[in-house]
């Protein structure tokens, strides 16, 4: 590989990479091929569920070729999901817009473990971020034994 021309992150959602406008201003600067980076990634990315937004951070090089790396959704994605709401509070800690169970706060803790940043975390102390999330966006953490 040559020398590295610029690093960038992008939210693109599985498989449904196209050339649009958002990525090729993110690309055509760099000087990278906008359709070999679509199909690149629909072909990285089709182990997933179409349309879930996957993070992509991509390195560019000075002789046009790029490197891919996925990672997880954000947190934030899979709250949502499981709270089944299409966006947080607007005033959060007065209004709360959703609730999800605690044992899914564990479960998105088991899937962030994961990620290369959160290797040696424990799955108490994501699962606290993952609650402290879970208040800004107004959504309640339901901790009754009984459901689910």
């Amino acid at each position: 590989m040559s020398t590295l021309k610029a690093c960038i992150r992008l939210v693109v959602p599985a498989g449904k990479a196209a050339p649009s406008p958002k990525i090729g201003q993110a690309l055509g600067s760099l000087g990278v091929n906008m359709m070999q980076f679509c199909k690149r990634f629909n072909a990285e990315t089709s182990s997933y569920a179409p349309g879930i937004p996957l993070r992509v951070s991509m390195s560019a090089y000075m002789d046009g070729t790029f490197s891919l790396s996925t990672k997880l959704p954000l947190t934030s994605w899979y709250i949502k999901e499981c709270a089944q709401i299409d966006k947080g509070a607007s005033r959060p800690g007065h209004e709360i817009v959703g609730t999800i169970h605690v044992k899914q706060v564990y479960e998105i803790a088991k899937i962030k473990m994961r990620e290369d940043n959160t290797r040696n975390a424990t799955l108490e102390g994501i699962s606290r971020t993952i609650a402290a999330n879970c208040r800004s966006m107004g959504i309640r953490i339901d901790a009754t034994p009984d459901k689910m």
